[in-house]
């Protein structure tokens, strides 16, 4: 575990933040007025969370592990989007779990995967050299 702090420490600093937002009891403002602003937020997110793990892991290898990738970069945080969800709904009072906030979550993680092989890889290696 501390090897993966050492290795993605801004990473694992966007999980906290997640952590932190998904069971706060945020204050009401006029932003939930706008339709689906909840479903933006959560694919910006889990896109974002996963961006930063594209970025810190393409910086620091010259190929990449399609099954680190797969499980670590996809898997793991739908997998951890879905266990907030559940917490959300059975262990606080204030927050429900919503299978639509699963499926925005998917969705940011799904755009980041994207945006990190077909954008950022050849950003980073080109820059590499």
């Amino acid at each position: 575990m501390l090897y993966y702090l050492k290795k993605y420490p801004l990473t694992w600093m966007v999980v906290l933040t997640i952590l932190y937002l998904s069971f706060f009891k945020p204050p009401q403002t006029d932003m939930e007025e706008i339709p689906g602003i909840d479903k933006v937020v959560h694919i910006c997110m889990y896109g974002g969370l996963c961006f930063l793990l594209w970025i810190e892991y393409l910086r620091k290898h010259q190929t990449i592990n399609w099954s680190k990738m797969l499980i670590g970069g996809i898997l793991v945080p739908i997998a951890f989007s879905g266990g907030i969800e559940l917490a959300q709904s059975y262990c606080t009072e204030h927050r429900g779990g919503d299978w639509l906030d699963l499926a925005a979550n998917t969705t940011g993680v799904l755009l980041a995967a994207l945006v990190g092989y077909y954008v950022l890889r050849p950003l980073i290696w080109k820059k590499k050299g």
